[in-house]
């Protein structure tokens, strides 16, 4: 298998180049995606009661649900995924319940997590603020809305730090400097 993958120049979640590389590129192009989503997993776990409900929003291929199956099982945890991308369904490894639907546009019932692992970037600007209200408005008490998001900071050193962490991770991971550029 090639480890080549040529970003379309319209990222959609449609596209089948994407779909059928999107696990290798989000590990390549974010070092830190195996790291933070066990933090993720780990946080949620400590919100989630016994037959309580999570949604994976914007779920792509099941990475969080996955890491959480045990608990998911044992304390009988209604799980909801959540992605817009009908084609992102036979890549899905995720565990629980799969709905293609726009999450901003979904009917949440009350729940005790709400994941959005990279997904923010991907809702239009106009349309964000309601609907982490609507997510906090369905949030139980006791419950958590876990947002993870990938930031472009370049006003200052932090900014610059940060990107050469992710350039040296790329390297780690073996991404050829080209592919880097």
């Amino acid at each position: 298998m090639s480890t080549h993958f040529e970003i379309p120049r319209d990222w959609t979640f449609r596209d089948q180049s994407v779909v059928e590389a999107f696990d290798r590129h989000v590990r390549e192009q974010l070092p830190f995606y195996e790291l933070v989503s066990g933090a993720v997993a780990h946080i949620a776990r400590h919100y989630l009661p016994e037959q309580g409900t999570l949604y994976d929003i914007g779920a792509s291929t099941g990475n969080i649900t996955q890491l959480l199956a045990e608990t998911i099982e044992k304390r009988r945890i209604k799980t909801v995924s959540i992605d817009n991308a009908e084609e992102m369904r036979q890549r899905g490894n995720g565990f629980g319940t799969l709905t293609i639907a726009d999450a901003t546009d979904y009917d949440y019932e009350p729940f005790d997590v709400a994941v959005l692992f990279l997904v923010i970037m991907f809702i239009p600007v106009h349309k964000r603020a309601d609907f982490i209200t609507r997510l906090l408005d369905n949030t139980r008490t006791g419950g958590a809305v876990i947002i993870v998001d990938k930031l472009a900071d370049h006003s200052d050193y932090v900014g610059t730090l940060m990107r050469r962490v992710t350039i040296a991770g790329k390297v780690a991971s073996g991404t050829s400097a080209q592919d880097i550029l």
